[in-house]
Order: C-alpha cells, then structure tokens, then sequence
C-alpha cells in the first residue's frame, strides 16, 4: 500500500533491546498529511537502524511511502501499526512502467509483491490462480 503526503511531524526515536533476543532495535515515527480535499494525517512508522537511515524525512517533505498494515490484540484491545518499508521524496507514481532505479537496500529490505489478477467483479483471484496450479499441496481438500 502507498499513500503520498507531507511530513507535519517526526516523533522521537524509541529505542530499546528485544526481550527474546537481546538484540537492540529503534523506531522512528512521523506524522504525514494527506493533501486531499479532506487531508487525513497517519502516523507511520520505520523499524531498523538501517531504513531510518536511508528513509531520512524532515518536516514539510513531501513524500510517497510505502507501507503495510498489521494488528495484534494485546489484553483485549486491538492495536494497528502502519509500517513502512520504503519512503520516497515528492511524488511517486508506481503505476508508471517501471524504471531500474532499485538500490541495494530496496533489493534487500522491500518484501516482493505480485500483482493480484482482477476478475469481472472486481475481486482479487490471484491467490486462487496460484493455488489451481499448485496440485503439491499440504491442504487436506
């Protein structure tokens, strides 16, 4: 998912080591501002020393980033994370054909995504598709 905007906030850096594996970790957050009609600001975040590095926005940048959604449930109560894996400066469009401007941590950090196949309804069949020519599966039906 993409969203495109501009940066009215950056929180502080949070910081701390992981539990499980003793191993530091940072968070940097910022506040994006649609420039729609209605704008609508999203606080999104980057997780890693190396993406807040490379994905440096100050206030007032205007920026696409790249994201995905996730939610847990902690004690009863839901909580969502927008997390980005990619922020680009000004306006992107990746609809576009697709120029070779993939850097090496692109290559290394940005999950690969497949285009979902639409079928007349609009609904998304791709992972149908997959799963038509997969006969190899674990799946008990």
């Amino acid at each position: 998912m993409e969203i495109v905007g501009k940066i009215i906030q950056v929180l502080p850096l949070q910081e701390g080591i992981g539990k499980a594996s003793g191993n530091p970790w940072k968070v940097q957050s910022y506040v994006l501002e649609t420039q729609e009609q209605y704008p609508r600001k999203v606080c999104f975040e980057i997780f890693g020393e190396d993406r807040i590095r490379n994905n440096q926005c100050q206030i007032d940048d205007i920026v696409t980033v790249s994201f995905d959604l996730e939610s847990r449930e902690f004690n009863g109560r839901w909580y969502t994370s927008v997390r980005a894996w990619r922020v680009q400066q000004g306006v992107v469009d990746n609809n576009a054909a697709p120029a070779n401007t993939t850097t090496a941590n692109d290559a290394n950090n940005a999950p690969t995504v497949a285009q979902p196949a639409n079928n007349a309804m609009g609904g998304n069949t791709a992972a149908f598709d997959t799963m038509a020519e997969d006969d190899n599966t674990d799946l008990p039906f």
